[in-house]
């Protein structure tokens, strides 16, 4: 397949966590996410956090174990190529939080669901990437105001970043690609930003090695792991 038609168009790449099992990041989510008999569902959540701080923290910190010995893939370092050589406007949405786009290089990103290597204060809002590992103290403390820090990620229960959606959004209907990687396409409101594309007009590809709810919709439905199938695109 070749996107050189795409040469300085407008082209939007949303990835889910198929990106990211390439490189080995468990998906601590059903069997996979048990933690000393919790699941994820029970701590990454604003309640889990005001309970018990420090289990969510040793949580977390387990995860940032994990995906700190994961490395960049050949899925991720094609998106990270795409942005910098194609010339046009461009924009990666992802749904991951392990920071690995921006590991390969990616730049023009907006990470939905948040970053695992960032904290947020959960008194004053103050924010920051942070790669401390492990914390000298957990739950680990604002700088500013001494509140306790939080992971910067979006729970179950929260809205998603008001301003990343609103980017995507607008991405998403004025792009004149759209190509969907490794994601399920059944989690909302992320799952519209495609059908968003196609009613604008777009070109929809999707990568996947199963049938989603978004493959009647696609143009391309290219089946396979996301590093080998695009291995094998040429920009």
């Amino acid at each position: 397949m070749d996107l050189a038609k795409f040469q300085r168009k407008n082209i939007v790449v949303l990835t889910g966590a198929g990106v990211s099992a390439e490189s080995g990041v468990p998906t601590f989510r059903g069997e996979d996410g048990l933690w000393r008999n919790y699941r994820a569902e029970d701590l990454a959540t604003p309640s889990a956090f005001a309970r018990d701080p420090q289990l969510v923290w040793e949580w977390y910190q387990w995860r940032r174990e994990l995906i700190a010995a994961c490395k960049a893939n050949p899925a991720h370092d094609f998106i990270a190529r795409l942005e910098r050589d194609h010339g046009g406007d461009f924009l990666l949405v992802t749904q991951n939080v392990d920071g690995l786009h921006r590991l390969a290089g990616s730049r023009k990103i907006v990470e939905v669901h948040g970053n695992i290597w960032d904290v947020r204060c959960a008194s004053c809002g103050a924010g920051r990437e942070d790669r401390t590992l492990p914390f000298p103290e957990l739950p680990p403390k604002c700088d500013a105001c001494g509140g306790l820090l939080r992971p910067g990620v979006v729970w179950f229960g929260e809205s998603l970043p008001e301003e990343a959606m609103g980017m995507a959004f607008a991405a998403a209907e004025s792009c004149d690609l759209m190509l969907v990687v490794g994601t399920s396409a059944v989690v909302y409101p992320v799952a519209y930003l495609p059908q968003l594309a196609k009613r604008a007009g777009a070109y929809v590809i999707e990568v996947n090695p199963d049938e989603t709810p978004l493959t009647p919709l696609a143009d391309e439905s290219l089946r396979g792991k996301a590093g080998e199938v695009l291995g094998e695109i040429k920009l």
